[in-house]
């Protein structure tokens, strides 16, 4: 069996989970292609991504007369299959948030994406995000294109179901992956209940680099960690404030920002203003071995998010056995249990906020060791990626009746336990 993935921009610094799932499927012993609509090689800081780099191929690289001469070619060889795509991206585009336009562009990437599919004799494409490049495989799909299937992140996909035209994406799906089983209940919302049956929980996952290490013992020095993109939605400005007021108390302490992203300077600014040089450090982008390095160096996580799915960065903490303080939001609840391996705080609420940091600093180092050896076996139950993709994988064999020649023994141990 031959598997494509797609994804808008892969790789990309924030998505390695995606990189490990596919590393994990083809240690099942299925090959797997690697195509994008863009890249975004400038941003890349970690070597695995760099080899990823290398085996993908962008629709986009095609160029604008590339694009014209693969949909003159597939309105050519299947009149029939492409007008009812064409018909498609007009049904969906006039009624998206991002118009006509942009879907007339999808069905010409659709064509790019057909004709090396079908060249390299792809059974399945899988798909990251429900939003464009989903779009893009099912009207590849419509064009006669192999089935295909997504795994939905959220938040953005939750914020516009029907200006992505959810519903339509999970019709023409043979199965919808949810990475939480609050994924899971929002698509139940945009699918009637005949359909519920596609929807399958494959969690996002971790491999040895954070579940195979020598525990190291939580530091004596006040440290916080937040990694993730700088973006709104992260909750940076909101820890800022927090970090402001706490200072004025007198409270020693140090916060690491580990990413970049469009609120730097911003954030920058807002250091400089209240005078937090000494209290907040921003890393930029970092390989994976150096975010795990910046975790263990800390006492305590911190993402304070406002709209989320399920940050795997999260997962990366606990399974460095560090606790972490996050918000109530989407999936966030069913990793962190408050008091067990974590706190959690009501999203954009600063004097919870502000409360909760207060109480992990001054929390006795031995109970944050136990706490984050409880959110470790969490993790190590739950978030094994080698696990994950193996229940993937089965799902596309499932699907295609096409299984593998040669079976991974982890893929006949889950086929068995399933």
């Amino acid at each position: 069996m031959k598997i494509a993935y797609f994804v808008n921009l892969y790789p990309k610094v924030s998505h390695s989970f995606i990189r490990r799932e596919i590393l994990g499927i083809e240690a099942c012993g299925i090959e797997v292609l690697r195509f994008a609509v863009r890249s975004v090689a400038e941003e890349l800081v970690d070597d695995a991504d760099q080899l990823e780099l290398k085996k993908t191929r962008y629709v986009l690289g095609v160029g604008g007369w590339g694009l014209l001469a693969h949909s003159l070619r597939a309105m050519i060889t299947r009149p029939g299959r492409f007008f009812q795509g064409l018909g498609l991206a007009w049904k969906v585009g006039i009624k998206s948030d991002r118009g006509l336009l942009y879907h007339l562009i999808y069905l010409a990437e659709a064509c790019v994406l057909l004709h090396w599919l079908l060249e390299a004799g792809v059974d399945r494409l899988h798909v990251h995000f429900g939003t464009n490049s989903t779009t893009v495989a099912m009207l590849c799909r419509v064009l006669g294109g192999p089935p295909y299937s997504f795994t939905v992140h959220g938040p953005e996909e939750f914020d516009k179901p029907q200006g992505i035209a959810l519903s339509e994406k999970i019709d023409h799906a043979s199965f919808v992956v949810a990475i939480s089983s609050y994924g899971k209940s929002q698509l139940f919302r945009w699918c009637p209940y005949t359909q519920w049956s596609k929807i399958q929980i494959i969690r996002c996952g971790l491999d040895e680099l954070f579940l195979d290490y020598s525990y190291t013992p939580i530091p004596d020095a006040p440290r916080l960690v937040c990694v993730g993109r700088l973006s709104e939605q992260k909750g940076h400005l909101l820890l800022l404030e927090a970090v402001s007021q706490l200072a004025l108390t007198g409270l020693q302490f140090k916060l690491v920002f580990v990413g970049d992203g469009q609120l730097r300077p911003q954030i920058e600014a807002r250091i400089a203003q209240s005078g937090l040089e000494n209290y907040i450090e921003i890393t930029g982008w970092a390989t994976s071995r150096e975010v795990r390095q910046h975790i263990l160096d800390a006492q305590i996580l911190v993402l304070p998010s406002f709209a989320e799915g399920l940050p795997v960065v999260l997962m990366e903490a606990l399974a460095l056995s560090r606790p972490v303080i996050s918000t109530y939001v989407a999936g966030i609840p069913e990793l962190v249990e408050p008091g067990e391996n974590g706190w959690l705080v009501p999203s954009g609420s600063v004097d919870a906020l502000i409360k909760t940091i207060q109480v992990a600093l001054n929390t006795p180092t031995q109970q944050l060791e136990f706490m984050g050896k409880q959110g470790r076996e969490k993790v190590l139950k739950l978030h094994n990626i080698a696990y994950e993709s193996a229940r993937l994988a089965l799902l596309f064999e499932k699907m295609s009746d096409l299984p593998s020649v040669v079976r991974s023994p982890l893929l006949e141990e889950v086929a068995v336990s399933n």
